[in-house]
């Protein structure tokens, strides 16, 4: 066991874990924030992405040791950011949930996305989306909200 001070959404919080602990246990188990969704634990469907410093991060394979001094946004918190409010509005606007589950991990990658890149082209959409899997093929919705929250920024 170790204890780490870790940024989450903008306030510092203490946890005593093992190094090895994936952020995305850190923010579920210990801080209670159940926002961010367990999917394949291995990277690879995207539904555990949130910010590390402003970069979608796929956090069951991050360890809470190698956070540090970054800053780690959940969706608890994408609301507070101007681009996140209008990527959650848009995702109501066109209907974009189904069953939600990765909904969480994919508005994250969506505001990564148009934060890096706010006039996407399709091929800059399915590039930047592409690692976010969904059950429920919401796929056609999710970038049709994209365009949308493009339009507005």
């Amino acid at each position: 066991m170790a204890t780490y001070q870790i940024n989450v959404n903008g306030q510092t919080k203490k946890v005593d874990v093992d190094p090895g602990t994936p952020l995305l246990w850190v923010l579920r188990e210990e801080l209670k924030m159940t926002g961010t969704k367990y999917g394949c634990g291995i990277s690879a469907c995207g539904a555990c992405t949130v910010h590390v410093d402003g970069i979608a991060t796929r956090s069951c394979v991050v360890p809470v040791s190698l956070i540090g001094n970054r800053k780690v946004t959940t969706i608890e918190a994408i609301a507070q950011d101007p681009v996140g409010r209008v990527v959650q509005n848009a995702w109501v606007e066109k209907d974009v949930v189904q069953c939600g589950y990765c909904q969480s991990g994919q508005i994250m990658s969506a505001v990564a996305l148009l934060k890096a890149t706010p006039k996407p082209t399709d091929q800059n959409i399915e590039e930047s989306m592409g690692g976010n899997l969904c059950r429920c093929a919401t796929y056609v919705r999710i970038r049709e909200a994209i365009k949308s929250a493009s339009q507005q920024i």
